[in-house]
């Protein structure tokens, strides 16, 4: 076996919520739905060099139409995911279009405007979301006859979903358009000399970025049974925009850690009282200093500088 340490790293994570209490398994829940979001922050941020702050758009937009379609309209679940996931790329789509031919600060700007247009909106069409009401008594799921109405068999299933989406990832990465997309990142002439159509791949994985974050709000939804315009304010796109920056932009497992990070942190420093959101703060400054390439990235580099220090000839060292 190549790689013993995935056996056991499954399973920890299936024993897990055996010995953990219910709160930290509602905790790990969320990780992976956030893990879920992240990983299209990540793609847009770690392999095409974009800020996206819009996230919480789509995340938004998965969690209504599963709201919607349970609860208003009365029909399937899998049909609120479907909708949540289709609306979210073609939104994408259409705004990313015009959107994503600035570049740095001003897309980075553009897309937090998204961000405060769509938590005005969902604000002012109560008629549809609910606002500050929401919608309540979102069935839970039902998956083959079983319903996930516990957190323990949700917790299954959202790891799950997040491991496929992790998969899926992994495989766009590896391929020929992870390589067109770094090439987009480390150089935009480059990659047009290359005939790297480079506005087309920007929208593509925007598009991408944007259904995973249907999906991660249609799971959210699923598993509070309420959504109300409170869940999707700015705060939430600037921490999923956090998960890729703190655990590692360019490393799948990097999005983990830091979904992990951002869910588990707060809550262990909320102990501290008042002082806990400038404690957190201060936190998430010791580590950008500390790893300014994610906490994954920066231990990469690591083992790679003390591997190649232990390859290195004593005249090669010495230099």
């Amino acid at each position: 076996m190549r790689r013993p340490w995935l056996i056991v790293l499954v399973v920890v994570w299936a024993l897990l919520p055996w010995v953990l209490g219910r709160h930290h398994v509602d905790l790990l829940v969320f990780a992976a739905i956030y893990t879920i979001a992240g990983l299209g922050v990540g793609l847009l941020l770690g392999h095409c060099g974009i800020v996206t702050l819009a996230q919480s758009v789509f995340y938004a937009m998965g969690a209504y139409a599963s709201a919607i379609i349970t609860v208003n309209l009365k029909l399937p679940a899998s049909l609120g995911f479907v909708v949540g996931m289709i609306a979210s790329g073609v939104i994408a789509l259409a705004l990313g279009w015009p959107v994503l031919r600035l570049t740095g600060f001003f897309l980075a700007v553009a897309t937090l405007a998204l961000a405060m247009i769509a938590n005005a909106l969902f604000f002012e069409w109560d008629w549809l979301t609910g606002g500050t009401v929401g919608i309540g008594a979102i069935p839970k799921l039902g998956l083959f006859g079983f319903v996930l109405d516990t957190p323990l068999t949700f917790y299954y299933f959202a790891w799950v979903v997040a491991a496929i989406a992790m998969l899926l990832v992994h495989n766009l990465v590896a391929g020929r358009t992870g390589l067109a997309m770094r090439g987009m990142r480390d150089s935009l002439d480059a990659a047009r000399v290359l005939a790297i159509d480079v506005h087309g791949l920007r929208v593509t994985i925007f598009v991408v970025c944007a259904v995973l974050g249907g999906v991660s709000g249609s799971l959210f939804a699923h598993y509070t049974g309420y959504v109300s315009v409170a869940s999707f304010t700015i705060d939430k796109a600037i921490l999923f925009l956090l998960i890729p920056v703190l655990g590692g932009a360019a490393s799948i497992p990097g999005v983990v850690v830091g979904a992990l990070f951002i869910t588990f942190v707060p809550e262990l420093l909320s102990k501290l009282g008042d002082f806990h959101g400038i404690v957190f703060g201060l936190a998430l400054i010791v580590v950008v200093i500390a790893a300014p390439h994610g906490i994954v990235g920066t231990i990469r580099q690591w083992r790679k500088r003390a591997l190649d220090e232990s390859t290195a000839t004593p005249g090669e060292a010495n230099k």
